[in-house]
């Protein structure tokens, strides 16, 4: 049951009935506790265009809320110049735990995508060398990002797109060989450069090197960060299957192509690009936008997604509009979504670390997970949006207590558990909640009310893909916690506010066990 939806419901009938049909609004989550649990503005914006008196209107609106609204709200407000408060009844806050103790694990499971395929790709690092920090940094972001759509109700996949053809895979070959055309160099490239047998040609040992890097150090690494993908896509595919020579006969037929100087463009400015762009080189070979088209097809016509999810690094940004640009002359206008991260750097001290022995330049993913959990890893890679730059304080990664989230937030989950085992009740038979409402205090209240916004987080995000609000959001109901058991003595003489308090501490387990798992994040029981 997401509550803000019921007051949205409630909110679009009274102004139906008021006769201010046709308004755009939001409910926003109240910034003060003392102005309610949500707000409304949208009397500001009816006053503005039918040029009456804001305070008037929300008058009006607030007598209609109060009728319309009377099973969840406690009172309504109106606040100078003409906002709108809106204070939930204790009995929709009963009806909240009552409803986390009989889902459980299923809390917060939401019908927004029922019926609707999603692929999510992430990371897509070519296998030319080891993940480091910065192309890793998707992983976490993406893989978080799938499980919001599981969770909303989504048909979800995890897809991997590896580049394993073209002029990349020669020139690992030649550094394999290490002649004069070597570029990659490392440990990794020594390693492979003993293996080999006595095969010369560069793309077959690229051809090789890339299989091995995928196999043993890729894949490797993204199971250490907890990342499981549902398919592992290789691009020679597109070739060996001709796939990238019909998309360019497509494009050829319908005049959306042209030659100049050697080389096949696409027109892509008649489909809102800055430039067109290069199809076909002048040497004959297809360009990685050809590719990318054709791969993109494969995803709508092939597989029938919906929607498309791309998760790039930040220096891709360059490479967006002609994907866009191509799938929109295909005929898939709107369904493919980039998300472009920004760079990571790890610092101690104030100072940028280098960790890496193996590519001199670059932190490998390996080298931080080596010293720091996985967990942590996740979780701090969760907590900047996509578009800030995420500076990794590898001191406070390091440190193994509440100062550091995500320790202050598993211990929240381990005290939960803690209680929850010295209380002496079998939790497994509470299904419902039968004394809820003997939950008064403070505490309680705002407790309950942070676990009520588990639903309206997994509904935003998978909306707008903020991911950072989901470790935030940990924080925040892990507080209230620690605030409840600090403020509200759980097990008392008192037997009712004993077990009320028990099914609020039972619930509270379940969302932020929900929230963690999400994340790909552990819920220990004892720390």
């Amino acid at each position: 049951m997401l509550i803000r939806n019921e007051v949205q419901k409630i909110a679009k009938i009274s102004l139906k009935k008021e006769g201010f049909e046709g308004f755009d609004f939001q409910v926003l989550k109240s910034k003060e506790k003392a102005h309610g649990d949500y707000s409304l503005s949208v009397a500001l914006e009816i006053g503005k265009k039918e040029k009456v008196n804001p305070m008037e209107v929300a008058e009006k609106i607030k007598q209609r809320l109060e009728k319309e609204g009377k099973k969840f709200f406690e009172k309504v407000e109106v606040l100078p110049p003409g906002f709108i408060n809106i204070f939930l009844n204790h009995k929709s806050l009963e009806k909240l735990v009552d409803e986390v103790l009989r889902k459980r694990e299923s809390f917060g499971n939401l019908e927004l995508g029922k019926g609707k395929k999603i692929q999510v790709e992430f990371v897509s690092a070519n296998p030319t060398g080891p993940l480091t920090v910065g192309n890793a940094r998707g992983g976490p972001f993406g893989d978080t990002l799938a499980n919001v759509f599981i969770k909303a109700g989504f048909t979800t996949e995890k897809a991997y797109y590896i580049n394993d053809y073209g002029n990349q895979i020669k020139t690992l070959g030649h550094s394999v060989l290490k002649d004069d055309e070597a570029k990659y160099q490392g440990e990794y490239i020594d390693f492979l450069h003993n293996r080999l047998d006595k095969e010369t040609d560069p793309y077959k040992i690229g051809k090789w090197a890339s299989y091995i890097i995928l196999k043993e150090v890729i894949k490797a690494t993204v199971e250490k960060m907890n990342i499981f993908y549902d398919e592992w896509f290789s691009e020679s595919w597109l070739y060996e299957n001709k796939r990238v020579d019909k998309v360019l006969e497509f494009l050829k037929k319908n005049n959306l192509t042209y030659e100049s100087e050697g080389a096949i463009f696409f027109k892509a400015k008649e489909f809102g690009d800055n430039r067109d762009r290069v199809l076909v080189k002048t040497d004959g070979k297809a360009t990685y936008l050809a590719g990318d088209i054709a791969y993109h097809e494969y995803k709508f016509k092939d597989k029938k997604f919906n929607k498309v999810i791309n998760v790039w690094g930040a220096d891709h940004a360059g490479d967006v509009k002609g994907l866009e640009a191509g799938i929109e002359a295909l005929g898939y206008k709107d369904k493919l979504d980039t998300i472009l991260l920004q760079f990571v750097t790890i610092e101690q001290n104030g100072e940028q670390v280098k960790m890496s022995k193996r590519l001199g330049t670059y932190i490998t993913m390996d080298d931080l997970l080596n010293d720091v959990p996985v967990d942590v890893v996740r979780f701090f890679f969760l907590q900047k949006s996509a578009n800030t730059h995420l500076h990794f304080n590898l001191e406070l990664a390091l440190e193994e207590s509440d100062k550091n989230p995500v320790y202050y937030v598993k211990y929240a989950h381990a005290r939960i558990c803690s209680v929850l085992l010295n209380s002496n009740v079998n939790i497994t038979k509470i299904k419902k909640a039968r004394y809820a409402h003997l939950l008064k205090e403070e505490a309680e209240l705002n407790l309950i009310k942070e676990i009520l916004r588990f639903e309206e987080i997994i509904e935003d995000t998978a909306k707008d893909y903020g991911v950072h609000r989901l470790p935030q959001y940990a924080l925040e109901l892990a507080a209230a916690f620690h605030k409840f058991y600090n403020d509200c003595k759980i097990i008392t003489e008192d037997k009712k506010i004993s077990q009320a308090r028990i099914e609020l501490t039972l619930a509270s387990k379940f969302a932020l066990n929900n929230i963690l798992f999400i994340m790909g994040i552990s819920s220990p029981e004892k720390m």
